[in-house]
C-alpha cells in the first residue's frame, strides 16, 4: 500500500505539472487532468480514492467544489452583463429545464438508463463548467458579449443544476417509498429561500466587518474562506448541496460591493481554485475503474451526440429567440457547452445514493457524465477558436500596449504605434494631457487607472503589456504592481527604475515593473529629449537590412525602445531575452537628424509607413 502523504502530494505535482504543459502547448488544462487522473487511477491503480480517503472523500471534493464556485461567483460583475442579460436570464430560466428534460428523455430512450438514473442526470447535465470555460474563453480571445454570455452561463448555471439534480433525487425517493412526500415542496422552497437570502446576508456581513476594520488584513482571505465552507455546510443541512447555491450568491453579491481588498482576495482564491481544480480532476477521474469505461456502449456514444448536436443547440436556438443576441451568438453558445468538475463531483455522489436506493443502473451515471466531459472539453476546446472566428466572435483588436501617462512624447510614441497598427489605449486624470491624444483618434481613458471605474471600464485581456510613464515614479511603480497579476510581471515596464537611485529612495525590487528604458532614464531626461527635437522612428527589418545592419546606420545616442513581431506581439528591448528579425518593426527614439542622414534608415521608414 503507497504512503496516502506521498499520493497527494504527487496528485499536486501532476496536476501542477498538467496545467504547465498545457500553458507551454496552448492546449485546454483539463484534457492532460483527465490524462493524468485516467494514468494515476484506471491505467495504473496508484490511486483509488474512495480506498485511500475512505469517508472524508465526497465531503472533501463537496467542499472543493463550494470553494470554486465561490470563486466564479467572485468574478461576475453586474456592469458587465449590461447588454447580455436577457440572454443569460433566459438561457437559465427556459434553457435550463428544456436541457432537462431533453437530456433526460434521450438518456433513457437513446442511452438505454432507467427513469430514475435518466432524470438525475439530465439534471446534472444542465451544467456548464466554470472551471472549463474560464480558461477557454482566456485562449480563444473572444469578444466582450459573447465571453459574457458563455462565463455567466456556466458559473450561475452549476449551482442550478446542481439543484435541478437535488429536487429529481428527492423526487425519485418519494415515489419508491423512501421519503414523504408531503414535505417535499416544502422543504425545497425552504432550501433555496435559504439558499439565496442565507448567501446574501453572509456576504453582507463579510462587507460589513471588512469595510469598518475588524478584520485585519492578513485575516481577511482565511476568514472569507472559512466563512464560504460554513454558509455551504449550514445551507446543506436543509438539503443536500443547495449550499452550491449559497456560496455562488455569496460570490456574486461581493464581487459587486467595494472592498478595498477584494482584488486581493480574489487572487488569493484562484490560487487554490487552480490547485483544487487539477486535484479535483484528477482524483474523480482516477476514481473510476475499467468497468466503467466497459459499461460505455455505442447507445452511450449516440446520447452524447444528441446532447451535443440536438439538445443543446435546440434548447439554446429557443431560449434566446428574441432576447437581443445575435444569431452568432446564439449559434456560439448552442455548440460551446462543456461540462466540468460539477457535473462530475455531483454525479458522483448522487450515482452512489441511487446505487444505495436501489436503483440497478445508477452506477452507469458516473460514466455517462465522464463520457459528456471529456467529449464536450475535447470538441469545444479545440473548435471555440476557429468557431469565433468563423462567427466573427472574436476581439476585433488584437492584445496591444496600454500607456498610463499622457506627456507629449508618450502621445508621440501612441501615435507611431497607432501607425504601424498596433492597439495602443492612453489613460491620465487630467484632461488636458489626453487632449492631444483625442485629437489624434488615439484611445483613452479619462481618469486614474487604478480606479474602480477603469476596473470595470478597461479589460487587462485586451492588452499584452502596460508601460506606466508619469512624472511620478511611486505611481508608475504602483500601477506596475497593480497589473503585474493580470498581465504578468515581465509585461509590464517603467520608467523611474534607474540604476543610479540612491539606497534611500530606490523602492523595493519586488514592486513596480521592468525599467522601461535599459538606460535608467528619467521622465525629465526622455522630456527634455523630446523637446530637442528627438522622434520615434518606426522601421522593418528585411534579411538585406537586418538588426545589426539597423545599428550600424544609427549614431550612438539611439534608444531602442521596443520591436513588434508579424503575429502582433510587443518587445521591449529591455526584458528581450533575443535580438528582433526579419519582418520585425523596430521603434527607437532618436535625434531627428539621425533620420535625415541615414538614407537605408528613411527607405525603411517610407516601407514601414
Amino acid at each position: 500500500m503507497h504512503d496516502i502523504g506521498l499520493k497527494i502530494a504527487l496528485i499536486g505535482v501532476m496536476g501542477m505539472g498538467a496545467q504547465w504543459l498545457a500553458w507551454r502547448l496552448r492546449l485546454p488544462a483539463i484534457v492532460l487532468l483527465l490524462m493524468a487522473g485516467f494514468i494515476a487511477g484506471p491505467a495504473t491503480g496508484f490511486v483509488s480514492p474512495v480506498e485511500d480517503f475512505g469517508a472524508i472523500y465526497r465531503p472533501l471534493v463537496s467542499l472543493a467544489v463550494a470553494i470554486i464556485l465561490f470563486e466564479g461567483g467572485l468574478t461576475l460583475n453586474f456592469k458587465e452583463i449590461r447588454e447580455t442579460s436577457t440572454a443569460v436570464r433566459r438561457i437559465i430560466i427556459i434553457g435550463g429545464p428544456l436541457v432537462w428534460v431533453m437530456t433526460a428523455l434521450s438518456a433513457h430512450y437513446i442511452g438505454g438508463l432507467s427513469w430514475p438514473t435518466a432524470v438525475v442526470l439530465g439534471a446534472i447535465l444542465v451544467v456548464t463548467g466554470p472551471t472549463v470555460i474560464t480558461p477557454l474563453l482566456r485562449q480563444a480571445q473572444l469578444a466582450a458579449r459573447p465571453a459574457s454570455l458563455l462565463k455567466w452561463e456556466a458559473i450561475v448555471n452549476d449551482p442550478i443544476g446542481a439543484l435541478f439534480a437535488v429536487v429529481a433525487f428527492e423526487v425519485i425517493l418519494v415515489l419508491i417509498g423512501q421519503h414523504q412526500g408531503g414535505s417535499l415542496a416544502y422543504v425545497v422552497v425552504a432550501a433555496f429561500v435559504v439558499a439565496v437570502a442565507g448567501g446574501y446576508l453572509a456576504a453582507k456581513a463579510i462587507h460589513w466587518a471588512f469595510v469598518r476594520g475588524y478584520v485585519p488584513e492578513f485575516l481577511k482571505a482565511p476568514i472569507l474562506l472559512a466563512a464560504v465552507l460554513l454558509a455551504y455546510a449550514l445551507t446543506n443541512l436543509v438539503l443536500e448541496e443547495a449550499g452550491l447555491l449559497t456560496v455562488t450568491v455569496m460570490g456574486i453579491v461581493l464581487a459587486n460591493t467595494r472592498i478595498a481588498s477584494l482584488a486581493e482576495m480574489r487572487r488569493f482564491k484562484e490560487t487554490i481554485t487552480v490547485f483544487l481544480v487539477s486535484g479535483i480532476f484528477i482524483l474523480l477521474t482516477a476514481s473510476l475503474t475499467l468497468d466503467d469505461f466497459r459499461s460505455l456502449d455505442w447507445r452511450a456514444a449516440l446520447f452524447v451526440g444528441s446532447l451535443l448536436f440536438v439538445v443543446r443547440p435546440l434548447a439554446i436556438m429557443i431560449a434566446t429567440t428574441g432576447s437581443g443576441a445575435t444569431l452568432a451568438e446564439r449559434t456560439l453558445s448552442s455548440w460551446i457547452a462543456p461540462r466540468g468538475v460539477v457535473a462530475v463531483a455531483v454525479s458522483g455522489l448522487f450515482g452512489g445514493a441511487l446505487a444505495e436506493a436501489g436503483i440497478a443502473d445508477a452506477d452507469r451515471m458516473v460514466a455517462f457524465t465522464f463520457a459528456v466531459v471529456v467529449t464536450t472539453i475535447v470538441l469545444h476546446g479545440f473548435t471555440l477558436g476557429p468557431l469565433a472566428s468563423l462567427l466573427n466572435l472574436k476581439s476585433a483588436e488584437k492584445p496591444g500596449l496600454l500607456i498610463v501617462g499622457g506627456a507629449r512624447w508618450a502621445i508621440d510614441l501612441a501615435r507611431k504605434l497607432k501607425d504601424i497598427e498596433v492597439p495602443v489605449m492612453i489613460a491620465d486624470p487630467n484632461w488636458n494631457h489626453i487632449a492631444e491624444a483625442r485629437l489624434s483618434e488615439i484611445p483613452v481613458f479619462y481618469g486614474d487607472i487604478l480606479s474602480e471605474e477603469a476596473h470595470h471600464s478597461i479589460d487587462p485581456k485586451r492588452f499584452s503589456t502596460l508601460i506606466a510613464v508619469t512624472d511620478n515614479d511611486a505611481y508608475n511603480s504602483l500601477v506596475c504592481t497593480d497589473f503585474a497579476p493580470e498581465l504578468g510581471r515581465s509585461n509590464v515596464f517603467q520608467l523611474g527604475r534607474g540604476g543610479d537611485q540612491s539606497k534611500r529612495m530606490s523602492l523595493n525590487f519586488t514592486l513596480g515593473g521592468r525599467p522601461l528604458v535599459e538606460e535608467g532614464m528619467s521622465f525629465r531626461e526622455l522630456r527634455e529629449r523630446h523637446w530637442q527635437g528627438w522622434v520615434f522612428q518606426a522601421t522593418r527589418l528585411t534579411e538585406a537590412f537586418d538588426y545589426d545592419a539597423y545599428l550600424e546606420s544609427r549614431s550612438d545616442q539611439t534608444i531602442v525602445l521596443l520591436w513588434v513581431k508579424p503575429s502582433g506581439a510587443i518587445v521591449f528591448a529591455s526584458g528581450a531575452t533575443g535580438a528582433p528579425s526579419t519582418d520585425d518593426r523596430v521603434v527607437s527614439f532618436m535625434p531627428a537628424k539621425d533620420r535625415r542622414s541615414n538614407s537605408g534608415g528613411d527607405l525603411q521608414e517610407a516601407e514601414t509607413n
